[in-house]
């Protein structure tokens, strides 16, 4: 495997693992934090520490001016849309429903990407991404009833999906000049005003109980590892690759976050639970068992 490979690899797991155990690090946090508090605190400390990244690393935080737009276009919807959405969504239902509807979005990204970026799907492609839908659907079927009685955590989920998914095509369309950490403290910094406003208008941040001691150290790890870590990791990830590969490699995510949604919260391990396991990550190795790097 060469070192390209190897590097690929290591950011699929790192945003598999990561990422997965955010799932049920909000809905501990979501107890005592409201939905609009908790994204605004997360995306403003989320871009601080990715700015100083950057500015460590001697990268220009500023991108070029008529990259701006573009670029906060596409940090709307990869970052405030996917995490505010996925935040109500989580009130609204469990944590390992709200995942797997969450990432349907490998299923749109490439939708989008075949539309919007002419890239071509290959049988190879197809295959891993067929492989991935099944074990999201071996997951969902378990709660189709409960799916249709309470649409409203669903909806919000697949709204989540389909703004990460436009999100993702949106970055891979254009050839940034900004590096890729400081490119994700743009797309995280951009997010950070719309959620203080919302948080000040619906919720009265200032009003709000001091959180306990397991809800303060599950927000710091929340905002370190997904926000800080995962999204320099993603923004690097979709840079390197189609965008619809890239998208097929975070199906490791629900998967890592349906399990420990079982052992931090309680919820119940099935066998449809354990065939997706498998069919999942059966998914995540074809995607990466023959693809040649890029020249």
């Amino acid at each position: 495997m060469s070192e390209h490979r190897y590097r690929e690899v290591f950011l699929v797991l790192v945003i598999g693992v990561f990422w997965g155990l955010n799932w049920p690090a909000v809905k501990i946090v979501l107890a005592e934090i409201p939905p609009w508090t908790l994204r605004a605190i997360g995306f403003t400390l989320g871009a601080v520490l990715l700015a100083g990244l950057a500015r460590l690393y001697g990268q220009p935080l500023l991108p070029e001016r008529a990259q701006r737009w573009p670029l906060t276009v596409a940090g709307l919807l990869t970052v405030f849309g996917f995490n505010v959405l996925t935040a109500f969504g989580q009130l609204y239902t469990e944590t390992s429903r709200a995942a797997i509807i969450a990432f349907t979005m490998p299923m749109w990204a490439a939708a989008l990407s075949a539309l919007f970026l002419g890239e071509r799907m290959t049988a190879v492609r197809a295959a891993s991404l067929a492989l991935g839908m099944l074990g999201l659907a071996a997951l969902l079927q378990e709660n189709v009833a409960a799916l249709l009685r309470d649409p409203v955590g669903p909806l919000c989920m697949l709204g989540a999906a389909l703004s990460w998914a436009a999100g993702t095509v949106a970055l891979k369309r254009r050839a940034w000049t900004v590096r890729p950490v400081a490119r994700a403290a743009w797309v995280v910094g951009c997010s950070a005003p719309p959620a203080i406003a919302a948080a000040f208008i619906a919720e009265s941040p200032a009003q709000i109980p001091w959180p306990s001691a397991t809800v303060l150290w599950t927000l710091a790890y929340h905002v370190l590892f997904p926000m800080v870590v995962c999204h320099a990791a993603w923004v690097s990830l979709v840079g390197g690759l189609p965008a619809s590969v890239a998208a097929i490699g975070t199906l490791l995510i629900p998967v890592v976050g349906v399990f420990s949604a079982i052992v931090l919260l309680g919820e119940p391990l099935t066998a449809s639970k354990l065939v997706a396991l498998v069919l999942v990550l059966s998914s995540i190795a074809l995607t990466f068992a023959r693809r040649r790097p890029p020249a």
